[in-house]
């Protein structure tokens, strides 16, 4: 049973390898013959879009669950953050 299970985590580690793999070679394509230094411009704007969009999804999920209390997630006020609100 141990074997199997060990061989079923291999061919999860091997997926993912070729999947990384497979990312870093389009990543390569994008970036083309542009410069590190220009290219992390991009990279940092993307990594910002992930935030933002996770701190927003984060956010709707707590408006949807509050929703009994008053909240409204289709209200845009209810994602601007205040000074009150962070403390």
């Amino acid at each position: 049973m141990a074997k199997k299970r060990s061989a079923g985590k291999q061919n999860s580690q091997a997926a993912n390898l070729g999947f990384e793999a497979k990312l870093w070679l389009t990543a390569d394509k994008l970036r083309n013959n542009m410069d590190a230094a220009e290219y992390k411009h991009v990279v940092l704007g993307l990594i910002f879009l992930k935030y933002i969009s996770d701190a927003f999804e984060e956010r709707h999920q707590k408006l949807l669950a509050e929703v009994g209390e008053g909240a409204d997630p289709e209200d845009p006020d209810e994602y601007r953050v205040t000074a009150t609100k962070l403390r």
